[in-house]
């Protein structure tokens, strides 16, 4: 890739619509200024359940063409979102969803799950080589509420980081890139808490039956632990538009969202990020004011 733009971000997720749900705001408002916004996605989603009764026949029990469909789905996600660069990691089809922790699926001979960890992070490797972003964001070590791909997807990335910058590792994969700063999705307690409290109260006109509880949110920790919050109200309305796409997996009702339990949940349109590494000028033990910008401290 050529002529970057100064501002590059990249973020690294296990499925399609767990981008559009976690950093769908932060990615369209990057997008809109002109960063350069890339999404690596690490697999087709194969093993989710199916929201549409009319797309049952989608299912991995069934036909098992749900990967490819939700394939397109991101694809029309993106384009809500504005972004152009999205790639599936090692090429679309290369891992298989996992399923839950401790499911079959697991093991399953092509699963992200029992990839080779040099492999994997190799086809990592090759893109932040080419698009040399400053910025990654990816899951925490549990990947957020501990199933399988999401984790293997925060070591996947975190390796592939390491390995880009070693002058020794695959020299024919580019020239090596030291990424400045990494950052783990996060949720402030306060505000989720105070986001399902309104939900208690506005359930009932809304399509939804029972709502989720605050333990079905991934990654919610202590507001002391984040440090980075980002502004994505004016980019409410797209990041809706995304997780919409995702129709297999997520019904939307603004500002409300449910997965295929039906137990509704919010739409956050602020979103929130730990840093985890790299270059930073602000204490990370949670003194002082947090960031607004993930570019915050680096050059071009």
């Amino acid at each position: 890739m050529t002529d970057l733009p100064d501002r590059r971000l990249l973020l690294v997720h296990a499925h399609p619509d767990d981008e559009s749900i976690n950093n769908g705001a932060t990615m369209a408002r990057y997008a809109a200024e002109g960063a350069q916004v890339t999404l690596v996605t690490c697999t087709l989603g194969e093993e989710g359940e199916v929201i549409p009764p009319e797309l049952a026949r989608l299912a991995p029990g069934r036909d098992d063409t749900l990967g490819p469909h939700r394939a397109r789905e991101l694809a029309a996600a993106m384009k809500e979102l504005g972004v152009t660069d999205h790639r599936f990691l090692g090429g679309a089809g290369r891992y298989r969803d996992s399923g839950m922790m401790g499911a079959p699926q697991n093991g399953r001979p092509g699963s992200l799950w029992s990839a080779g960890d040099s492999e994997a992070s190799g086809h990592l490797v090759e893109v932040i080589r080419e698009v040399r972003p400053q910025v990654l964001v990816t899951y925490d070590p549990n990947g957020g509420y501990g199933h399988p791909d999401h984790i293997q997807a925060h070591r996947i990335a975190l390796r592939a980081a390491e390995l880009a910058a070693d002058p020794a590792f695959r020299p024919e994969l580019g020239e090596p890139w030291e990424i400045a700063k990494v950052y783990w999705n996060r949720m402030p307690r306060s505000v989720a808490e105070a986001a399902f409290a309104r939900l208690g109260e506005e359930i009932g006109g809304t399509p939804f039956t029972k709502a989720a509880e605050l333990e079905d949110v991934p990654g919610v920790v202590p507001d002391a632990v984040v440090t980075t919050e980002i502004d994505g109200t004016a980019y409410a309305a797209a990041k809706a538009a995304a997780m919409r796409a995702h129709a297999t997996q997520i019904e939307v009702a603004e500002p409300w969202f449910a997965l295929s339990n039906g137990l509704a949940q919010p739409l956050f349109t602020t979103e929130y990020y730990e840093w985890a590494g790299g270059a930073r000028h602000r204490d990370p033990g949670g003194a002082g004011p947090r960031e607004t910008d993930l570019f915050e401290g680096v050059a071009p």
